[in-house]
């Protein structure tokens, strides 16, 4: 019965000594990868991922492709984008769902259209195959030929049959990011497909009519890790991407119909869904599965400053938690900056919690949100982060990636 398997994962998450992912398999994982990549992570990622699997049940898995199904379903609307700029044959690759899961159900939080982690969590996931973990897989079987056929697809849709045989992987300082270990990832996956692959700054690419260069090379796809989601500050990678003269995904347009927060205010609100010409099946879905949502508006101040306790407050263009705050913790000068600024007010949506034990011995409870990779409605990979404080960070004792089994 359901509350049996629930109470079966609960007890799992609630138990700090309740498995652990194998940490050789993972390190031989890591050292399969080369010489780059150990070094990277060997210095500074040191909590990069979680001892600790999370557990989650059928039903939440069961309810968040739900979610996604009703997402994808609204966001497809005629209505939903007017602007004929965001007619768009690409789908976007490396969608983030977000969740909460608490004992309500799973809580979507926000989209990103640029989510990081995926090939790490892949990693993470193919490394413990045979750690003999409960629970089934959270990810679709071969995720390497997964990914590899995502990124053709991307191409396939604005160039036909042709194929697809450079990569750009582009990020400002791309080495000096957080995830740089991961570009390294997929640099070596695209590779090992026979197409040429570069990590690089967005400064050194390059744009002429016939196309988009690094140097001398022609590149066919921009992965793209910017978090310049308008690529406003980019012209020259807009201006490939209105002009088809090379595929970016994610691209502005993908942002626009998805991750922008204010997205989620119309979500989460039945009336509006309603006359978009939401099916009353999806409507019931969205309604339950995300929290509700307000675009902060003159006027509101009264009424938002009184229920600040059970909100979350988030800029509309936000990411990585930059400039959110939980409602109980902002000052008045901090509301007022909110008030006057782009933000959208979201119903607090308690995390889940999974009791860890720390490298130095110490039970602790750490907050979870469960991250859903997503392409074209399909959900490819499920992973988790374990995290102390207001926001997702991997600074505490314990936190990182988590892999996440159906138990």
């Amino acid at each position: 019965m359901e509350s049996e398997v629930a109470s079966r994962a609960e007890m799992l998450n609630a138990d700090s000594q309740a498995y652990k992912i194998d940490r050789v398999a993972l390190q031989a994982e890591i050292s399969a990868q080369g010489e780059n990549l150990q070094q990277f992570l060997s210095v500074g990622h040191e909590r990069l991922f979680a001892d600790a699997p999370l557990f989650i049940t059928p039903a939440q898995r069961t309810q968040m492709q739900a979610v996604v199904d009703a997402v994808e379903s609204v966001v497809h609307l005629p209505g939903w984008c007017d602007a004929p700029s965001n007619v768009v044959p690409t789908k976007g690759v490396f969608y983030g769902y977000d969740f909460h899961l608490n004992a309500q159900g799973a809580h979507l939080i926000e989209i990103n259209t640029n989510a990081g982690g995926g090939f790490l969590n892949a990693m993470l996931a193919a490394s413990q195959s045979d750690a003999g973990l409960p629970g089934a897989t959270t990810s679709v079987s071969d995720l390497e030929t997964k990914f590899l056929d995502m990124f053709r697809n991307e191409y396939r849709l604005v160039h036909g049959d042709a194929p697809l045989t450079s990569v750009a992987i582009v990020d400002e300082q791309p080495e000096s990011q957080n995830l740089y270990p991961e570009f390294l990832l997929a640099q070596k996956m695209f590779e090992r497909a026979g197409i040429t692959a570069y990590v690089c700054d967005p400064s050194e690419v390059h744009l002429s009519d016939e196309g988009l260069y690094i140097g001398e090379n022609k590149i066919d796809l921009i992965y793209n890790r910017l978090t310049d989601f308008s690529l406003q500050h980019h012209t020259h990678l807009h201006q490939a991407d209105e002009r088809r003269l090379a595929v970016v995904t994610p691209a502005p347009t993908h942002y626009v119909r998805y991750a922008d927060k204010t997205n989620l205010a119309r979500l989460s609100d039945a009336e509006i869904l309603h006359d978009l010409g939401a099916s009353d099946a999806d409507i019931d879905v969205l309604r339950a599965g995300i929290p509700h949502t307000l675009v902060v508006r003159p006027g509101m101040e009264d009424a938002l400053w009184a229920k600040r306790k059970q909100l979350f407050f988030k800029p509309n263009t936000g990411y990585g938690s930059k400039g959110a705050y939980r409602g109980k913790n902002v000052t008045k000068r901090v509301f007022q900056e909110i008030m006057n600024s782009d933000y959208v007010a979201q119903q607090l949506a308690a995390p889940g919690e999974r009791m860890v034990c720390t490298p130095e011995g110490e039970e602790t409870p750490l907050k979870c949100d469960v991250r859903c990779y997503v392409y074209d409605g399909e959900i490819q990979l499920i992973c988790a982060r374990f995290y102390q404080g207001q926001t997702t960070n991997f600074r505490t004792p314990g936190s990182g990636f988590a892999l996440v089994r159906v138990e």
